[in-house]
Order: structure tokens, then sequence, then C-alpha cells
């Protein structure tokens, strides 16, 4: 887990709320925006670019990416794109695959000309299972307003479902992630969930890891400025009450048993 943070991230530069003072005392408490690197011994594929992709990648000390999959166009989830651009062109000399939305092509080629060099472009398809090196990753909808996948990544032991962006599942995907080991999914709101349409609260996610029978829920994209402003200590407490549900942290690995 690269990043476990809505869109304003925390502490926000901007806010003094509880949780922005927690994360702002407790950097473990710290929240970039969300994305993801799925790492096996030959492969390093990331699943969104966030703005904070560079703080997040010297971070966990990664200097390899191979390929590249968005869930969707919206900025905090491709703003950090252009930090692979001298990677490419100084070290990596050769292009990225960059998987993304069918819908968003136009938007990448509009919003960063000068990176058409830097990678190979590929619109993912639902349901197409790609394979990396033991393992394999397949977009799933997701319901988040404009076109979203979320990934499900199976090993030939272990399987991950991610949905940073999602209000709830159809039930074609969540027939496709039922019993995995991990549901990492969208829990932006505490209380009132402003966007229901497009985002889930943190009972919601926690609701949903039960409808698809996920041996572990994992809390992730959070927003703790939105409807009610929240600590992680208080997000911990809330998590401790179900089984198997877990707060993800900037950080947090999963061994997929690779």
């Amino acid at each position: 887990m690269l990043g476990t943070g809505a869109g304003p991230g925390a502490p926000s530069f901007f806010c003094d709320c509880p949780g922005c003072l927690e994360a702002r005392e407790n950097p473990r408490c710290a929240r970039t925006r969300s994305g993801a690197l799925v790492s096996t011994e030959n492969c390093q594929v990331l699943i969104d670019t966030p703005p904070d992709l560079r703080v997040q990648l010297l971070r966990e000390k990664i200097s390899r990416i191979d390929s590249v999959f968005l869930t969707h166009w919206h900025y905090d989830h491709f703003g950090g794109i252009g930090e692979l651009e001298y990677y490419v062109k100084l070290r990596r000399k050769k292009p990225i695959d960059l998987y993304l939305p069918p819908s968003a092509r136009k938007e990448f080629a509009e919003a960063f000309p000068d990176l058409q060099e830097v990678f190979c472009v590929i619109p993912w398809t639902f349901e197409q299972r790609y394979r990396f090196d033991g393992i394999s990753i397949t977009p799933l909808p997701a319901i988040h307003g404009i076109e979203t996948a979320g990934f499900l990544v199976e090993s030939t032991v272990r399987k991950l479902a991610y949905f940073p962006d999602t209000a709830g599942l159809s039930e074609e995907a969540a027939r496709c992630v039922k019993g995995v080991d991990w549901l990492v999914c969208d829990a932006t709101f505490t209380g009132e969930n402003w966007f229901p349409e497009a985002h889930m609260s943190v009972e919601e996610a926690i609701e949903l890891g039960r409808k698809v029978q996920a041996r572990h829920t994992v809390l992730t994209h959070l927003a703790i400025h939105y409807s009610k402003p929240v600590t992680s200590r208080v997000l911990e407490e809330m998590a401790a009450r179900h089984a198997g549900v877990i707060l993800a942290y900037d950080g947090t690995v999963f061994d997929l048993g690779i």
C-alpha cells in the first residue's frame, strides 16, 4: 500500500482537524493519496500514480517499475504519472506499459502530450486477466460515476481485491471477489456519506466485506476530514469491533505467497 488517503491526504496543509493534528504528531498516521504496488521477484506493477508518487517510491525504496495500471481518470489517482518520465528516459530506456480505462485514452493524450514516448498505452478490458511473473491482475467494474476498475490480484495460493474508489459492487464484481483473502476497499467517509453514488463509508465498507465473505476487509482511501473528522486511533477502535477488519496505513504489506 503506497498510499491510503483520499484526495486531501492527511495531514492537509489547510486543516487542523483532530486527524490532521494526529498525523502531524505521529508520522505513521500520515496518509498520502491512494496507490499500491504489486511486487514479485521479477516484476513491479504500480496500481495508480497518485500526486505523492515520488515520495512514496522513495519511502519504500522502490527503484524499478515495469507496468502501470490506472483505476480511473481522477487527479488523485493519476496526478503523479509524470514522475516516471525521467526514470524511463535516464534509466529504463524503453516505454512502460500503461493500462488505463478505455475512456481515459484521449484525456491522457491531451493532458500529457510530452509523455507519449514514455508509455505504451494499453486500454484495459474488464474481466481480462493480465499475467505477470506468477500473478494475474484482472480489472473488474467499480461504481464511481466514471469508467473505473478495481483489480483482482491473484497468485496460485491467495487473492486480493483492490477497490479504492467504489460505491459498493455490482453483482458481477461481487461474485468475482467472493471469498478473497483481502478486500481492500473504499472507506472514504466516517459517518454520513456525502457521495453515496461514488464512495463508501467505513460502515458500508465493513458490510461489503461481509457480503462477499472476504477473510479480511481492509479500509483504505480514508478521508479523515469528510463528514466527521476522525483520528486513526478512533478508526482502529471502530475496526476492532468487527472480526477480520483491518485499517490500512501507508506501507502496509500483504503477502500473496508468490
